[in-house]
């Protein structure tokens, strides 16, 4: 019989001063939000847990008080190793004021890398990551003064006479995860998450680190009871599970339950909202443009999303939508829903799905442009004193067949309109982003030209290219007159040459009729 515990319990019993902790989930989904409640409350009842080393891949939070920042009380944990820290604000401000030591990897690395913890290896062996921030020739993904101090947990190997970067293995001591049901030895289903994340690794690592494994459920049924087809983690790796209380065990933080998200229903994708014509929509519509037939492709968190809306309400078909999380065709959902997808036609294990993604697996994605620069460089992973850390940018854009970057031109309060066809800028962003240094690689333009990676950046008004000369404006939207403003908001020398016009169709209220 498995151990049935309440979370205090199991927190009592399982999690210690000093532990490394690994938590799985994706967002709002597959996080034990009532275990990250319950090592919460210990903490501030009795100062126990302390000093845990936290490790996750995904982001994990909401509302600035969900997921992980749970975990960001002062004490609480000594050292962070994370993917994404955009969702855990409490966590960004201790590393930030230096009260613990901070580190970000790769999201599809630290996924991967707890197979190889659990198979005993010495580490993660990949070319993900060169030449960018977390290469150690750079910063080696240490985020402050302490993690300066604690070291260096990325090294530069060479075999066969290439450079790779080797991710040390880190044993875990126990993990925390979410599950559907689990029968009473343990055995534990996934049949209503709407992703599995990388949850069977980690239990395979601390299981073999000597560790132990918490999971939280809905319920708890007999054994013999479950299909054996839906069991994704066995009950030899789990130590206890706890049963959780049904708002502390939505599907997503932002959802309680919606069955087209675990494929127990579909839906009809005509019931999805279009986008209004705005900046969002434009960047969409062009972006959108760049998809080919049966184009295997990934779509970012944030403005690439909208690109899944244009896709549905222009009915377009012959592609196929994926997600870091593991999520293959349908359409991915956005916001607090991100990784789950609504229609989806497959659901892999995270680490799965970045090895697809890191062996160049995707036709195109679009991601993110926050900050870029006159090389080609792209941050999205630091911004002064915000940590948002580079999720599973990284192995997506370094591995993409064709990367393109979706963002508008300027940021802080830009308002656009368009009318008859033509883009207006009623008003000007605060802050440039096409600047001479970006403050953190976390995509290289040189890594791009090196591999000979096609690479586009499209905004509302402007759509460039990289090139071996350097970063070339392409498109101009009608109404946009590029002396002044383009040019001014840039501060590299931009190549500009045989400039065309965006497709009017882009600036029309009606559908752009867009075919694959």
């Amino acid at each position: 019989m498995i151990k049935i515990l309440t979370a205090r319990e199991a927190v009592s019993e399982y999690i210690k001063d000093g532990v490394t902790l690994a938590s799985g989930g994706f967002v709002g989904a597959m996080h034990p939000e009532e275990i990250s409640i319950a090592i919460q409350d210990s903490f501030l009842e009795t100062n126990s847990p302390k000093d845990i080393t936290l490790v996750y891949a995904a982001g994990q939070g909401g509302e600035g008080t969900k997921g992980l920042n749970h975990m960001g009380e002062e004490g609480l944990c000594s050292r962070v190793i994370g993917g994404h820290w955009g969702l855990a604000p409490r966590l960004q401000k201790l590393a930030l004021e230096n009260k613990l030591a901070a580190y970000n990897l790769p999201q599809g690395v630290i996924s991967q890398l707890y197979r190889d913890i659990a198979a005993k290896k010495l580490g993660l062996i990949t070319h993900v990551g060169l030449n960018t921030f977390v290469d150690p020739r750079l910063e080696g993904g240490k985020l402050n003064q302490k993690a300066e101090e604690a070291g260096d947990i990325v090294e530069i190997i060479n075999i066969k006479g290439e450079e790779r970067l080797l991710y040390n293995a880190i044993p875990i001591d126990v993990v925390m995860l979410k599950g559907t049901f689990a029968d009473t030895e343990g055995n534990i289903t996934f049949h209503k998450e709407g992703v599995s994340a990388e949850s069977l690794a980690m239990a395979q690592a601390a299981k073999n680190c000597g560790g132990h494994v918490i999971v939280q459920v809905e319920k708890v049924v007999d054994h013999g009871t479950l299909d054996s087809r839906l069991v994704k983690i066995p009950g030899i790796y789990v130590d206890a599970v706890v049963i959780a209380k049904p708002e502390n065990h939505m599907q997503t933080f932002s959802t309680q339950y919606n069955p087209a998200y675990c494929g127990e229903a579909r839906v009809p994708m005509d019931s999805l909202e279009p986008l209004p014509l705005n900046e969002r929509k434009i960047i969409a519509r062009r972006a959108a443009m760049e998809l080919v037939p049966k184009a295997i492709t990934n779509l970012g968190i944030g403005m690439p999303e909208g690109i899944a809306s244009v896709a549905a309400e222009e009915g377009v078909k012959g592609m196929v939508l994926t997600t870091e999380a593991g999520t293959i065709g349908g359409v991915p959902a956005g916001g607090g829903d991100f990784g789950v997808t609504t229609n989806a036609d497959c659901v892999l294990d995270q680490p799965c799905q970045f090895d697809f993604y890191d062996g160049g697996g995707l036709d195109v994605a679009f991601l993110g442009l926050a900050q870029m620069d006159g090389d080609g460089n792209i941050n999205v992973s630091k911004f002064g004193p915000k940590i948002a850390g580079c999720g599973g940018f990284i192995n997506i854009t370094q591995n993409s067949k064709k990367v393109i970057f979706c963002g508008t031109f300027t940021q802080g309060g830009m308002k656009v309109a368009v009318e008859n066809h033509k883009l207006k800028i009623l008003q000007e962003g605060k802050n440039k982003k096409f600047l001479k240094h970006v403050e953190q690689i976390t995509f290289s333009g040189d890594y791009a030209r090196k591999i000979k990676q096609p690479v586009m950046y499209i905004t509302e008004r402007a759509v460039f290219q990289l090139t071996e000369e350097g970063v070339e404006l392409t498109e101009i939207a009608p109404g946009i007159d590029i002396e002044t403003q383009i040019l001014p908001y840039i501060d590299f020398d931009v190549i500009v040459k045989d400039v065309k016009w965006m497709d009017e169709r882009i600036f029309s209220e009606d559908k752009m009729g867009l075919e694959l």
